[in-house]
């Protein structure tokens, strides 16, 4: 029989008779299938997450490559487009043509640098040891120099009177370098070839344009919704922009170093343009570089190359002044100091492919920031 003052509605309710049994309230029921489903959707989340971050880490050493290969895919299309109607409307065939430009354009000077630096290496071991490495004096004014003059005449002038007796007292220093140097030759390597790849899959993305673009419009519309044509357009003038006003600049300006240093003969000049870019990119002068080069070939080179060669310098440097509002799109106004984070960032975070990934990330997130911050702008204007 029911116990007197206890309650219907309550969570149990025992019945004494031949045998116990229990009675269960619908609150009963509920808390068990609210805890079951708790149970099964953390499983099911705990499933999900662990296939996003496996899969995650399955796609992390390609995700540089892709990123640059949809970059330049993007940057690219336009002109990939003007040569597919020249080829009778083949874009398939346009972009076979541009991958394998651009590997040539990688290999080539690869190889030559490579090669080059090799047979340098090669005959000045053989010259140190036969003896028969002869380095002229200083002249004078290098010891004029601010700075460094004193001691990089002392040394230059110890080195052409006892080689022997210098390379004794850096053989420590040059010992430590050397590892260093190995690993920035494989880190050169290793970004050569992710280049490389990114080029392949730039490739890809251009032949395969129209189904590429469609899937990424839908995700980024199932991601924001009607404003999804807008950002994508804001993304794309965004990384045309970069692309050309920054990255293009960068590159023209170690090309026109590059045949500077060529012309009075600057030992190395493919190292010191590739430096040139890197400054460019990240939006450092290049001066930066080229002036201490041209302090170089005024204390090894006549008057008048060496005068030369620094106007050509200053001309390089200043060059940006005109060449990005030429190149970079209306519209598309990133600062500096977004510019020299990213390039700097995704140099430290992926090598040499990450100081143009990363300029061009940190454009975009820039550009998407500023157009929602001047939608709220425009929202209360409105009202």
């Amino acid at each position: 029989m029911f116990a007197r003052g206890s309650r219907i509605q309550g969570i149990l309710i025992s019945v004494q008779g031949p045998s116990n049994f229990l009675i269960r309230s619908p609150l009963m029921d509920n808390n068990k299938i609210f805890t079951r489903n708790v149970i099964e959707t953390v499983i099911k989340v705990t499933i999900l997450g662990a296939l996003v971050v496996w899969s995650f880490l399955l796609m992390k050493p390609f995700l540089v490559p892709v990123v640059w290969g949809g970059i330049l895919a993007v940057a690219t299309d336009p002109f990939i487009t003007r040569v597919a109607r020249l080829l009778g409307g083949r874009k398939s065939l346009a972009a076979i043509l541009f991958v394998l430009v651009i590997i040539t354009a990688l290999i080539i000077p690869s190889v030559v640098l490579v090669s080059s630096s090799i047979d340098t290496v090669q005959t000045l071991t053989v010259r140190i040891q036969k003896g028969t490495l002869n380095i002229p004096l200083p002249p004078a004014r290098v010891a004029d120099w601010p700075l460094i003059g004193e001691s990089v005449y002392e040394t230059w002038q110890l080195a052409s009177t006892n080689l022997t007796e210098a390379l004794g007292q850096f053989a420590p220093h040059i010992k430590k370098a050397i590892g260093p140097l190995l690993n920035s030759v494989g880190g050169g390597l290793v970004g050569l070839l992710t280049v490389m790849l990114s080029t392949f899959i730039a490739g890809f993305f251009l032949a395969k344009a129209d189904p590429v673009a469609a899937t990424v419009q839908k995700i980024v519309t199932r991601l924001a919704g009607d404003r999804g044509v807008e950002i994508t357009t804001l993304a794309t003038a965004t990384i045309r922009g970069v692309m050309l006003g920054v990255v293009g600049v960068a590159i023209v300006q170690a090309v026109l170093a590059t045949a500077g240093m060529l012309m009075v003969e600057v030992p190395a000049a493919g190292i010191w343009a590739i430096l040139v870019l890197i400054f460019a990119v990240a939006q450092l002068p290049p001066i930066l570089i080229l002036g201490p080069v041209a302090a170089y070939v005024f204390s090894v080179s006549e008057t008048t190359p060496a005068v030369l060669f620094l106007i050509w310098s200053i001309v390089v440097s200043a060059s940006d002044g005109f060449l990005k509002p030429l190149l970079m799109g209306r519209g598309v106004n990133i600062p500096m100091p977004v510019i020299l984070i990213g390039a700097l960032g995704g140099m430290m975070l992926s090598g040499i492919i990450g100081l143009f990934v990363g300029a061009v990330v940190l454009a975009i997130m820039y550009s998407l920031f500023k157009a929602w911050m001047d939608e709220d702008e425009d929202v209360e204007r409105a009202t």
